[in-house]
């Protein structure tokens, strides 16, 4: 038994080697425990009936793919998560989002969804969401149908509540849903300007001229060498003097020097294109 759990635990590290240099993501880091039982599972559900075969389809298949990868990667998401960050994006973005009549804003690897409807209050809040317009992507098609919906769970209305009380919010977060069961929706003024599709950060091209990209705690999953070629990607989606807002935990390489961005708020890491 202990043999076989040495050669499955070779085969595990030898699928995560395989998705990393096919398709960039870069899950070798993670706990050994927790990555090799979320790998077993998927080939559990997938009706494969070794590792081998459920490699080989996924690097034949970019569409297999992104369904495995919606059951490997740790989707951690929240409304208002890190609220500091919002508070931080009241004070220093909003004031440049003034001086623009119209706004263009690609959220980035968004998940559920749960913090583009943060961000879409934020913006009503400060009387701006009129004139945005929001991309939101994400690689997995299950992820956006959801995001679509902006449906969640009631049980997690008091954790949105309190992030949204030390985001700064204003006013009552329930304004901004209805309860549906056992379940919260999120209201239609805020999903009219929202357009949700599917977006590979690591294969698609140059997504267009925004005055603000929201990519938060995606580049995490990246190695060094894609982190860079998907920072220059998001770049060159900006317009000059865009915005770029990384999570707490990312900061731009060395190389971002050549990127030319100026920090507006160095701890939250939120910075703005010097060209």
């Amino acid at each position: 038994m202990e043999a076989d759990a040495e050669v499955e635990a070779i085969e595990v590290r030898l699928f995560l080697e395989a998705i990393y240099l096919q398709y960039g993501y870069d899950m070798r880091g993670y706990a050994p425990a927790s990555i090799r039982r979320r790998v077993m599972a998927t080939l559990a559900g997938s009706g494969l009936t070794h590792l081998g075969e459920l490699q080989h389809r996924v690097l034949a298949d970019p569409v297999f793919f992104a369904t495995v990868l919606e059951t490997l990667m740790v989707r951690v998401t929240d409304m208002f998560r890190d609220p500091t960050f919002y508070r931080a994006f009241r004070a220093q973005v909003v004031p440049v989002l003034r001086s623009y009549p119209l706004l263009k804003i690609w959220h980035a690897g968004c998940a559920t969804g749960e913090e583009v409807y943060a961000l879409a209050i934020v913006l009503a809040q400060e009387k701006l969401y009129d004139r945005a317009q929001i991309y939101a992507t994400d690689l997995s098609y299950e992820a956006l149908e959801r995001a679509k919906l902006g449906m969640y769970p009631a049980a997690r209305v008091d954790a949105f509540t309190s992030n949204y009380q030390q985001a700064g919010g204003t006013g009552n977060l329930a304004d901004y849903y209805t309860v549906a069961y056992d379940s919260i929706v999120m209201r239609e003024s805020l999903r009219r300007n929202v357009l949700f599709f599917q977006h590979n950060l690591v294969s698609d091209h140059v997504f267009g001229e925004m005055n603000v990209i929201m990519c938060r705690n995606v580049l995490i999953y990246f190695g060094a060498e894609l982190k860079d070629r998907v920072l220059h990607m998001l770049d060159q989606s900006l317009c000059p003097r865009g915005i770029l807002c990384l999570g707490n935990s990312e900061h731009l390489p060395r190389s971002g020097e050549r990127l030319h961005f100026g920090t507006l708020a160095p701890t939250e890491r939120i910075y703005r294109r010097e060209t």
